[in-house]
């Protein structure tokens, strides 16, 4: 048992790693040169290429700017429960991204996480207030609500979600009804 212990233990370090390498390349890539002669320090030197002929590369993405950067390390670091981190990184989605939806829900659930409805529920309706037939972000906030305490709330989110066709919320609904 110790040692299934120890290499899943094992494995979710290296994926961990794996990922926090992948999502470190792209401010890796800033830093490189793209051209062949990195001596050069004079701008005017740079040749630049004659009229209709111009020279395709790759550019790459400052990650402070982009707001699936944030996105993505804010989900990474809510499925391994640091809530807290998330939060912060999906505060830089909506200051990037005002009308990404994902962004509020995100934050919304892992202020639920941390025990802090008062912000939770906002930012979750607020989401859904920008997506109102999104069955997952009415499931979400029935969570909150059931983490909070309020079953009747969450009933009525899971009902109505279900009602979307959300999955988790049928299933919710279905094995509650069982248990009666």
């Amino acid at each position: 048992m110790k040692r299934k212990s120890f290499f899943l233990t094992f494995f979710i370090a290296l994926l961990a790693i794996s990922v926090f390498i992948s999502l470190s390349a792209p401010a890796m890539a800033q830093t490189t040169s793209d051209t062949k002669d990195s001596k050069q320090t004079d701008p005017k030197a740079v040749k630049k290429p004659a009229a209709g002929k111009t020279k395709t590369s790759k550019k790459t993405v400052n990650p402070v700017k982009n707001a699936d950067y944030w996105f993505d390390k804010g989900a990474l670091c809510a499925t391994y429960g640091n809530d807290k981190a998330a939060i912060t990184y999906f505060q830089k989605v909506i200051k990037l991204d005002p009308k990404r939806s994902g962004a509020y829900f995100e934050q919304g659930i892992s202020y639920g996480q941390l025990g802090e409805f008062d912000k939770a529920i906002p930012l979750v309706d607020k989401a859904i207030k920008m997506e109102p037939q999104n069955g997952l972000y009415i499931y979400g906030r029935g969570r909150v609500h059931l983490l909070a305490g309020d079953e009747k709330k969450a009933m009525a989110d899971f009902k109505k979600a279900a009602e979307l066709d959300d999955e988790d919320a049928q299933a919710y609904l279905d094995t509650m009804a069982q248990a009666e």
